[in-house]
């Protein structure tokens, strides 16, 4: 069985959105997400740097551990997603990593359009838990 845990981080870094398949490890991902934080920080600000006005989105691999591997990828809003994965997982690729993150983004984007959401809150969209679901469950 895979684990993969997805997180979304508000651009002052709270939670907007957690998820793991299986459930009982959101906790196990939290520390692992949180220090992850922090290389996402040092990749943002050293494209900040740069002379470039484009940005990309993806962050590619932020960093491997033993049992897991972790990706980011920021909005131009600042938003953080951040999905964790079994190092064992060796079916997924970096192509498809980014494309489910922009699949993510897209859904973040319809989410935020939605005129009962309140920019900040955590996301309680079926819709979103449905697209997050989707990909769960081919990645699993």
């Amino acid at each position: 069985m895979f684990h993969i845990c997805l997180l979304m981080f508000s651009p002052q870094n709270y939670p907007l959105y957690i998820r793991s398949v299986p459930s009982q490890n959101e906790l196990k991902f939290h520390y692992t997400v949180h220090t992850s934080l922090d290389v996402v920080e040092e990749k943002v600000s050293a494209v900040g740097k740069s002379l470039a006005d484009q940005r990309e989105l993806y962050l590619g691999l932020l960093y491997p551990t033993e049992d897991y591997k972790v990706y980011g990828y920021v909005t131009n809003s600042k938003v953080k997603f951040v999905i964790v994965v079994d190092s064992s997982n060796t079916s997924l690729r970096d192509n498809e990593i980014r494309s489910m993150f922009r699949k993510l983004h897209n859904s973040f984007t319809d989410v935020m359009c939605n005129p009962f959401y309140n920019p900040g809150d955590p996301i309680q969209s079926k819709a979103f838990n449905g697209i997050v679901s989707g990909m769960m469950v081919q990645t699993g």
